[in-house]
This record gives C-alpha cells, structure tokens and sequence, in this order.
C-alpha cells in the first residue's frame, strides 16, 4: 500500500487494519508520534491528515488517503515552523512526551483559527494530555505563534 508521509511516497507492506502509528513507527522509523494510550484519548500520537488533526493511534492504516504530516514533517529542513520556534520560547516542554501531539494541534488550530482567544485555545488542545501541567506555557507559546502568523500575514 501507498502512504504518503511529510511529502515523500512509501511503500508499505502492512495489514489495512494497522494503525497508522505502528506503520509510522515501526515501518518508517518515524518516532515524533507517541503512543501514550491507544484509544484516541490524550493525544500524543496526533498527526495532520491531509492538514487536520488526526489520533494516529485508532486510525487503520487501510482508511489512510491523502497526505499525512507528522512533527517532523511540520518545519522545513532550515527552520522550525512558528509553533515549534514558540514552544522553544516559551520552555513549554517539561518531560516532552506529549510536545509532538500538542503541537500539531496547536498548528491545527493555528490554521483555521490565526486569532485564538484562550477558550479556543482550550477547546483545541483539550484532548491533549499534558502529565507535566504545562498548560500555561502552552496557551502562551500558542499565543505567541498567533501573533507571529498574524504579522507575516499583514
């Protein structure tokens, strides 16, 4: 099968029915996704499927079409894209387990929202599971890539 993952084609040779943060994983060495508790609940294994938030660990490979964008998908090979270069701002990551999820769906949310206030901010990131209660700094780094965004954007 064909999977199309941080604008490269690979060739997968997997069951349908596995989920696409094993195949990330273990077949593509492909390690930013976590896998933290297996039925879509605290988001450490989220990626961008097709530019929205996807739990990479409930998703069979097999339903996977279009592109999937993972955290080491979501800079450039010369710069951090605007929310990584906030979380380093802000030292929101503490253990660092959850960063990838947190921040890619953060950059969701970025996306179709440049101006979040904190309840968005909130209702975006709340199923995101963050052990190290960073929550503050998170809401602030969000704020900051908001700005950012908003500023290149004038």
């Amino acid at each position: 099968m064909q999977l199309n993952v941080n604008g490269k084609q690979h060739e997968v040779d997997v069951e349908e029915t596995m989920p696409l943060l094993w195949v990330l994983r273990d077949e593509l060495a492909i390690t930013g996704p976590k896998f933290g508790c297996g039925i879509a609940m605290c988001g450490a294994c989220t990626v961008h499927i097709n530019g929205m938030p996807a739990r990479s660990c409930s998703i069979p490979v097999g339903q996977v079409s279009g592109q999937v964008t993972t955290i080491e998908g979501l800079g450039t090979p010369y710069a951090m894209h605007v929310v990584q270069a906030a979380w380093v701002e802000h030292q929101v990551a503490q253990c660092g387990y959850c960063q990838p999820g947190q921040i890619m769906s953060a950059a969701a949310l970025l996306q179709v929202n440049p101006n979040p206030d904190d309840e968005a901010i909130d209702r975006a990131l709340s199923a995101n599971l963050c052990r190290c209660g960073t929550y503050p700094r998170i809401r602030a780094a969000v704020k900051t890539a908001a700005a950012k965004i908003r500023e290149s954007n004038l």
